[in-house]
């Protein structure tokens, strides 16, 4: 202690000779929630820029390299530079072309015949995951009620438009998990975001899930142009609507749940998966006398149908472990 108001802290030197800190440079101290003390040497909050360099030679097999790239985009750097001892393959530029439309902020800026450099344009602070997952839950419930739809209506096209849609729903939660990876390497980018890890987590989990139900919109998308409406008959066909609208309804409810901190309407969508399991054995006892071809695709369907309910309840738990950081548990 200094005077009568102010204390002095003593730094390790190897961290001030890391960061190349020089006799009276400002240094930040943030409080973190548990008490502890941050100190950093960016006082303004500035993004951190991170490249991650690959070099095709290493990795030639396109599928890889497109991994490769996803990877890189989901761990958060800001910039990815792929070069080359010769020219870049052509095989490898309709990768990075398909990457690009495949993920949110990444852009080509510089390009030579051995090199390519792209950068994220996109600031954090305009796509906040919590409006990134909403627009998940929409596009996903469109895509439930869609994959049916196309299904009690031997709609071809609307299948496919179902299966297209997945990729939006992974553009959204890549982006979710690259937004996560950074908050948790860039502590000023937290508090930029009016949100801390704690509370970023639960949101991510809950993407991950909704990745998972889109998914199997597009398995029963799939299943859907297997038959026709014809061969299910009005009565099976009745059976999966209605599990259906009790599937999507428990997915509605418990990402309601999720954003408006509810507990008591997320542990009720938790109980209400016993009685779509009953409905999916009635269902799955007619499947039986019917044929293989038909009654193959139609499981695949109903149990897709299960797993979204599943998943939602998934969704309700989480709602529960999210509202439980805070204080208050009679919500």
């Amino acid at each position: 202690m200094t005077g009568g108001s102010s204390y002095v802290i003593t730094l390790p030197k190897t961290w001030i000779e890391s960061l190349n800190v020089k006799k009276n440079d400002p240094l930040g101290i943030l409080v973190q929630p548990d008490g502890t003390l941050l100190v950093t040497k960016n006082i303004a909050g500035d993004q951190i820029h991170r490249i991650k360099e690959i070099h095709v030679d290493q990795y030639t097999e396109p599928d890889f390299f497109l991994r490769l790239l996803i990877g890189a985009y989901i761990a958060g750097y800001n910039a990815i530079r792929i070069s080359t001892k010769e020219r870049i393959p052509g095989q490898i530029r309709v990768k990075l072309r398909e990457f690009s439309s495949m993920v949110i902020g990444p852009e080509c800026v510089e390009e030579t015949d051995q090199s390519i450099l792209m950068k994220d344009l996109l600031n954090p602070l305009e796509m906040p995951f919590e409006n990134s997952l909403k627009r998940m839950f929409v596009i996903v419930k469109g895509m439930h009620h869609d994959a049916i739809e196309a299904l009690l209506k031997d709609d071809a096209d609307l299948a496919e438009d179902v299966i297209d849609r997945d990729n939006d729903v992974d553009r959204l939660f890549w982006l979710i998990a690259r937004q996560t990876n950074m908050i948790m390497q860039n502590i000023h980018l937290s508090r930029k975001m009016n949100t801390s890890i704690s509370q970023m987590l639960p949101h991510y989990q809950v993407g991950r899930i909704m990745e998972r139900v889109g998914d199997h919109c597009v398995r029963m998308a799939h299943n859907a142009e297997k038959i026709r409406s014809s061969d299910l008959g009005t009565e099976l066909s009745s059976r999966v609507l209605h599990a259906s609208d009790e599937a999507i309804q428990v997915f509605e409810k418990s990402v309601e749940a999720f954003f408006t901190h509810d507990m008591k309407k997320a542990n009720r969508m938790i109980e209400s998966i016993h009685h779509l399991e009953k409905n999916y054995a009635l269902i799955n006892d007619e499947i039986l006398i019917l044929p293989t071809t038909i009654a193959v695709p139609i499981r695949n369907i109903t149990d897709s149908i299960r797993r979204t309910g599943e998943y939602s309840a998934d969704i309700a738990e989480n709602a529960i472990n999210y509202e439980m950081l805070g204080e208050d548990p009679e919500k």
